[in-house]
């Protein structure tokens, strides 16, 4: 299967140039063969800028098409792309450019008013050409050989709160791609809902990959409406894939057209993904839409896929499904889980990453000498072999769809004057997880919740920000010192709702 991802493009327009392959929110409407002239466009004028093949170039952006162009443009060069949501503070792109060392730095300005105040603040110079209007930062050309077969590094944060580079290679990609498509039966007819973010491995791989190797179109959203997604469904959106809080703001924006059921003619599936499902929930969701909801799990490091369910509307079944095509999946029952036959997921197959960029030694923890990839997550297989996860722990929080790792929050919150020690947790409320934070703070010390979320606000993106920050003069805590964070809740039970 090796290759490149940008030769599924060049297969589209070989095939079918003049079909059509996205459209964002800002009008833009593109081809196949107008999306491989934008993304040469690209690579040409980073050319120009001194960058090389296996330099790295930081995208700052929200969904566009400008930069799918620049995924694929950069891709057509030889450089390796790191995408980051634009809405990401200061402090935290500077931590992945200190990393990373990126030859460039490109922002989509156009469809993102953060990425253009870090233009701004970083003195970038726009740039235009077939694949629009970007700003361009060129730093310094430092191509990095081993990076030879790395298509993508996507920044995660490790637990010590510094970030993590996740190296996907294009056979990596590939092999997300066409299995995302292979999955949801994908053809050139179907029209794809792209609200996920493609700085996300799920919008890139799942999404933008699957479609071009499908020849399938998409219509690229930079932030998620209900209002929009709704007149979205009712003109011609065929598979939707997004997370239960967008679903349920979906629903009630229908609701209050005076609505029961979405009605839409042509889709014909949707799955719900970055959490777990609730029967009732589930039900629920099928009857609005009139198609069945299907489950998934995978993780950055798989390269977003590695269970899926294909179940039939109705189905009581709320597993994340059996290993998709060409993936293994195995339970490490020395890892204790929870129950008999539950222990750690492990993983193996084409999915699985290369490693972290420039860290060895948490690769080592995760990638074991027979090819498996340690999740960290715990789950048990059914007598059917369906995958059910059972919880993180690794205590990774999904909110709204983003990942929000717990150290980078505690980190942040830690650096406040008053703050002692906290302990950042997620729970589930209204379909989402919710970012809670508890915080220790001196006897007679007075701050309030709202000025530690002033606080944090600065160095924290907007959805890594606490929803609600407890404070208190003592946490939970073993005899070591650690902080207990399964006795949190209770230990607060007479503050939460």
């Amino acid at each position: 299967m090796s290759g490149r991802v940008e030769d599924f493009l060049a297969a589209q327009v070989a095939a079918r140039g003049d079909a059509p392959a996205l459209s964002d929110s800002l009008g833009t409407a593109w081809s196949f063969a107008e999306l491989d002239r934008a993304a040469e466009a690209v690579a040409q004028m980073l050319g120009e800028a001194g960058v090389q093949a296996q330099d790295r170039v930081l995208m700052l952006s929200e969904n566009c098409a400008s930069a799918v162009a620049v995924l694929f443009g950069c891709w057509k060069l030889g450089a390796v792309i790191i995408p980051v949501n634009a809405r990401q503070t200061d402090a935290e792109i500077r931590r992945i450019v200190d990393h990373a060392t990126p030859a460039a730095l490109l922002m989509t300005c156009d469809a993102s008013s953060d990425a253009r105040d870090h233009a701004a603040r970083i003195g970038a110079v726009e740039v235009t050409g077939d694949f629009g209007s970007l700003y361009l930062a060129a730093m310094r050309s430092n191509p990095d050989p081993t990076l030879r077969d790395v298509a993508v590094l996507l920044y995660t944060t490790g637990t010590t709160g510094d970030p993590k580079g996740v190296m996907l290679s294009h056979d990596n990609v590939r092999f997300g791609g066409m299995a995302s498509a292979e999955l949801r039966g994908m053809t050139p007819d179907d029209l794809v809902y792209g609200v996920l973010p493609i700085t996300h491995v799920f919008g890139l791989a799942s999404v933008i990959t699957a479609a071009c190797y499908a020849g399938a179109a998409v219509r690229l959203e930079a932030r998620f409406s209900g209002a929009k997604l709704f007149a979205a469904l009712q003109d011609g959106v065929t598979l939707l894939s997004a997370v239960p809080q967008m679903h349920a703001l979906l629903m009630q924006y229908t609701k209050e057209q005076g609505l029961t059921q979405l009605g839409s003619e042509r889709l014909r599936y949707v799955s719900s993904g970055a959490a777990p499902l609730d029967p009732a929930w589930k039900r629920k969701a099928e009857a609005f839409y009139g198609v069945a909801l299907q489950n998934g799990y995978g993780m950055t490091e798989t390269t977003a896929g590695v269970c899926a369910t294909r179940n039939p509307i109705g189905s009581p079944d709320i597993s994340v499904g059996p290993a998709l095509p060409g993936v293994e999946v195995a339970i490490d029952d020395a890892v204790p889980g929870g129950g008999e036959g539950s222990g750690e997921v492990l993983t193996r197959g084409g999915h699985v990453m290369l490693g972290y960029y420039r860290n060895p030694e948490e690769t080592a923890k995760v990638l074991d000498a027979e090819g498996w990839m340690h999740t960290g997550d715990l789950g048990r297989l059914d007598a059917q072999g369906h995958l059910h996860i059972l919880g993180r722990s690794k205590e990774l929080i999904i909110h709204g769809g983003f990942n929000v790792y717990p150290p980078e929050v505690e980190a942040a919150l830690n650096e406040h004057p008053q703050v002692i020690q906290s302990a950042v947790i997620g729970r589930m409320k209204d379909g989402d997880e919710q970012v809670l934070a508890f915080v220790q703070v001196a006897e007679g010390d007075r701050v309030s919740g709202e000025e530690l979320k002033a606080f944090v606000g600065a160095r924290l993106a907007g959805y890594k920000r606490p929803g609600r920050i407890f404070i208190g003069t003592s946490l939970p805590a073993a005899p070591t010192g650690k902080i207990l964070k399964h006795r949190l809740l209770a230990a607060f039970a007479d503050q939460l709702d």
